[in-house]
């Protein structure tokens, strides 16, 4: 026992530097009951913004065209609802093992290891509840890289491929001629050495103002696509109400994909000073990101219709203004790559380290950095298909992380507790759902992508021939 109390600890001081980093140090003083009780309401509220908006925003207009312009939306809403009440679950299932085993905090891992422990047939297995849960935060954080290497390649590939035909005047009609340059995995090998220069940045604290220089210039690329959206909403609206069914799984995949941050959860309710402000905090944040992806997935859907791609900033024009949003966006998405980047490294590097000698911690610690960047770059190369890589990504361990396993940990916490039947049977149904959703949005995503696949592969031979 005591064991475990050191090595959580020695986790928690490791995800220190980047609660600090995800976001600046918030000093304003705020209004409200909540901001004035707790000091860091404010801090927190923006770090849970944070967490939750990033690269699945942007694919989310693509996911309502798969779903529909009236069933889209409505799922969002629903999907957010419940991702907001497994959130909180989690956050209560922690606290309530943490005072019963009279830690002051838990990692998610931990939650549902000493939750298993609750049920005798599961005891002996616990250990295994902590390693599956690694081991999805591990997919997951790598999962974002992939996406980020894929983002990074279509959109500077786009800057450059339009350079030429791209203008001051972003009101006019006309489209640049694409000036064909090198395929987009080209373009991953070129980012490749200065991914690896990033990561080789072991301490956060040295990213932190180009981290705050990336958070500026991609909320003000939001707000730069926000408005050439609602100005350029074509009339009348002719599109599908309702998708196909088989898209919809994709839809899955790219919406609990863009609910990214329940990995963030317990961090951040462990470092507010008043814990018990925290769902204030969730609920208020969690309802800001489902406003924010309701509103972006329907609106860049109906601006471009059919056409829309796997990132809306694919769709804006060939003017320098809306240019510079892809290359803004791309910087902050470049920097938040050290960021999701070292939840894994903080997993797997101290356990190599600690195995070897100290002339060789370094070499070690570089190593599995590079073999890391390595490992998704050759990813995003086998599967350069931006839509499908989140679709897939969401659908094999957001699903797991956000809808499967908080549900169960309540379960397991509280079954010898006088849990209701109506709170199990809840509880099964949206475990359940995320079960059909891990396995239908994973096996569609699979097809799809050997679909193109096969499609670009024939494509390739006749233009051969």
């Amino acid at each position: 026992m005591v064991h475990l109390s050191l090595q959580t600890r020695a986790q928690w001081r490791r995800m220190k530097p980047l609660i600090r980093l995800v976001l600046p140090v918030c000093k304003a003083s705020t209004s409200g009951s909540g901001a004035e009780q707790d000091p860091r309401f404010f801090q927190t509220l923006i770090h849970l913004l944070k967490g939750n908006i990033g690269t699945g925003l942007l694919g989310l207009p693509l996911a309502v065209k798969n779903a529909g312009l009236l069933i889209g939306p409505l799922s969002l809403l629903v999907m957010g609802i419940v991702a907001i009440h497994c959130m909180n679950i989690l956050v209560k299932c922690s606290h309530h093992l943490s005072t019963k085993l009279g830690k002051p905090y838990l990692t998610y891992g931990e939650a549902v290891e000493y939750g298993m422990e609750n049920v005798p047939c599961l005891q002996r297995h616990s250990v295994w509840g902590r390693h599956v849960v690694n081991l999805f935060l591990i997919i997951t954080q790598l999962g974002f890289c992939c996406v980020y290497f894929v983002f990074l390649s279509e959109n500077i590939k786009q800057v450059i491929e339009a350079a030429n035909g791209t203008t001051l005047n972003c009101n006019t009609n006309e489209t640049a001629e694409m000036v064909p340059s090198y395929d987009s995995r080209l373009y991953m090998l070129f980012i490749l050495p200065f991914i690896i220069a990033l990561v080789f940045t072991r301490s956060l604290k040295w990213l932190t103002p180009f981290s705050l220089f990336a958070n500026l210039v991609m909320c003000a690329s939001l707000v730069l696509i926000y408005y050439y959206c609602l100005t350029h909403i074509p009339f009348p609206i002719d599109l599908p109400k309702v998708g196909r069914a088989v898209d919809y799984p994709l839809f899955f995949g790219t919406a609990i994909f863009a609910f990214e941050g329940i990995g963030v959860v317990l961090p951040l309710e462990n470092k507010m000073q008043k814990p018990q402000n925290f769902p204030m905090v969730l609920y208020l944040g969690m309802g800001i990101v489902t406003l924010l992806y309701i509103s972006l997935g329907t609106i860049g859907y109906i601006c471009f219709g059919m056409h829309i791609g796997g990132s809306i900033t694919l769709n804006l024009p060939d003017c320098w203004m809306y240019q510079s949003v892809k290359l803004l966006y791309s910087f902050g998405i470049y920097i938040t790559y050290a960021l999701q980047f070292y939840v894994p490294a903080e997993i797997l590097i101290p356990p190599a380290v600690s195995r070897v000698g100290a002339r060789w911690e370094l070499p070690v610690d570089l190593s599995i950095r590079t073999g890391l960047v390595l490992f998704t770059c050759v990813l995003a190369i086998l599967i350069p298909e931006l839509d499908l890589v989140i679709s897939l990504v969401g659908s094999i361990s957001s699903s797991a992380l956000a809808l499967i396993i908080p549900p169960l940990l309540q379960i397991f916490t509280f079954h010898t507790e006088g849990l209701s039947g109506w709170v199990v049977l809840k509880n099964l149904v949206i475990s359940v759902f995320g079960l059909v959703g891990f396995v239908a949005g994973t096996y569609i995503s699979i097809v799809e992508i050997i679909s193109r696949s096969h499609s670009k592969h024939v494509d390739s031979y006749l233009q051969f021939m």
